[in-house]
């Protein structure tokens, strides 16, 4: 194994390990309180957790060209589970979203793997499609249909903030695999508007956007939980209160176990704390990066980069959420935030790295 997937690999386990302990400190009154068992949520964790080991040795298994034979079917299996959640008695629903399937009791978000379908399709393609991709018909509108119909079906769930990471992680790529910009611009620009009327339509989502210019007028209501952010935050200070010793996830923090734990980061280990989360962050993402430019296998190559695409944008809206420097959005923080589907599916994005470093560095 190269150094760098040794470095990636040491840094996720650093990331998995603290997330376990960082979990169970944000959860356990909550989940004392609704399931009257403190270790409730954190169990279910490391369920999810052993699944994605197994799915870690799985994908490991798997030489890294049949990743490139099966990224269609991969993409359609996951397209299919995006229109089967949209149906009632299929799909569970729960906080206004349908998002969710039951399966042997758990949670399965497929709009998770859904990310990791879109980067395998995309690398595939431009692997190919390579001496086309500057072609508007045969190089650009085939994965772009793709990257639309994905990043739609997650919106009618809704989920704004992962169909966002999809066209991001989309787009991006196809800026990278040789795509003119001028192609781009030309779907870009009429997405924006639509993201716009979709922010419009939904009054709680054009809410989010102007409490985050201002959160404090109306910090008992729509802003109360970015300004429990910033009091968990600014409690904090440079050291931290201490691990567990929290007070802003006794039920002042909504979602302090998933979408804001980077928030009881700060509040419990303090700046110091919450700057070593973000450089561990940064670390892995630039090994990510560094095995992408090492890959000679273009396939192999661009599917790493998605996986660095991915895990820098997921990274930046939560911390970018958690501090007040972009709109509220559901996004959680790999590896830390609570959410069995978002951990088993970036586990399987770790294991897809080391599989291409490990088979395919240094090949033609």
């Amino acid at each position: 194994m190269k150094n760098e997937a040794k470095m990636v690999l040491l840094l996720t386990s650093l990331l998995i390990m603290l997330g376990v302990v960082m979990i169970y400190s944000a959860s356990a009154v909550y989940a004392y309180q609704r399931y009257a068992d403190s270790m409730y949520l954190i169990k279910r964790h490391m369920v999810f957790l052993v699944l994605g080991m197994a799915a870690a040795f799985f994908v490991l298994k798997f030489p890294a060209r049949a990743w490139a034979g099966n990224s269609k079917v991969i993409l359609g299996i996951f397209l299919a589970l995006l229109f089967l959640v949209l149906i009632p008695g299929i799909g569970v629903e729960a906080g206004g979203a349908r998002r969710w399937m039951r399966i042997f009791g758990l949670g399965f978000q497929p709009s998770e793997g859904m990310k990791i379908a879109v980067i395998l399709y995309l690398a595939d393609f431009a692997s190919r499609k390579r001496y086309m991709m500057n072609d508007l018909f045969r190089g650009f509108i085939p994965p772009v249909a793709v990257i639309l119909v994905s990043a739609m079906l997650v919106l009618a769930e809704p989920d704004m903030g992962t169909s966002v990471a999809i066209l991001f992680i989309g787009f991006t790529m196809l800026f990278l695999s040789g795509v003119k910009i001028k192609h781009i611009f030309g779907i870009v620009l009429p997405v924006v508007p639509l993201m716009v009327a979709a922010v419009l339509m939904k009054p709680y989502r054009l809410k989010r956007v102007a409490i985050f210019l201002d959160p404090w007028r109306e910090s008992s209501g729509a802003g109360f939980q970015l300004v429990q952010s910033f009091i968990a935050l600014g409690s904090g200070g440079m050291t931290g209160v201490g691990l567990g010793q929290s007070e802003q996830k006794l039920f002042f923090l909504p979602e302090a176990h998933t979408d804001f734990i980077f928030s009881i980061v700060g509040e419990e280990l303090g700046f110091l704390g919450s700057a070593s989360v973000i450089m561990l962050f940064a670390a892995l993402i630039f090994f990510i990066f560094r095995i992408a430019g090492s890959i000679r296998d273009r396939f192999a190559s661009l599917t790493v980069t998605g996986i660095g695409i991915m895990m820098a944008f997921e990274v930046s809206v939560n911390a970018g959420v958690s501090t007040g420097l972009l709109p509220t959005k559901g996004l959680p923080l790999p590896f830390l935030s609570y959410g069995g589907s978002s951990f088993l599916f970036h586990i399987i994005a770790v294991a897809l790295v080391l599989n291409m470093s490990r088979q395919c560095e240094g090949k033609a």
